[in-house]
């Protein structure tokens, strides 16, 4: 499948977004659909830190375990979904600041789906496009009426 990329501007400091967004704690409060996610190895978070997450996608339990695979802090991080889990997908978030309290965050989705996922690749990706532009139009509001630090 092709990537998927989603971009959305955020009146947050970009460190901020990316504190917020590398901590998968918080991925509960605002991807849709995601039930729980859990760092499986100690900090400090880097390359090789994996974690566990389980969400529904079309009426589906997907568990997944993701590594993170390339990280530059407070700017760029890619994590890759490994052997095992119920998706292959990579994904890269990238914030990059605008102005002094403000930012862009782009995430790219990559994947190769099989089986059913494989031949209803384009309107899989369709949804996921629509549902990651659902889910940062969320994070957006909820870091933006957040008090400021």
């Amino acid at each position: 499948m092709r990537p998927v990329v989603v971009q959305v501007s955020i009146d947050r400091p970009a460190a901020e977004v990316f504190a917020y967004l590398d901590e998968v704690e918080n991925n509960t409060a605002w991807l849709r659909g995601m039930r729980s996610c859990t760092w499986t190895t100690p900090p400090p978070r880097g390359v090789g830190s994996r974690y566990d997450q389980v969400a529904a996608f079309i009426g589906k339990e997907i568990r997944t375990s993701f590594e993170v695979t390339a990280r530059e802090p407070g700017r760029m991080v890619t994590i890759t979904s490994l052997e095992g889990s119920s998706f292959p997908l990579t994904v890269t978030r990238l914030v990059e600041p605008t102005g002094p309290a403000s930012c862009r965050v782009t995430e790219t989705v990559e994947s190769d789906p099989s089986g059913f996922y494989r031949i209803g690749a384009p309107l899989l990706r369709l949804m996921v496009r629509r549902n990651i532009a659902r889910d940062y139009r969320t994070l957006k509001r909820l870091l933006e009426s957040a008090p400021t630090g």
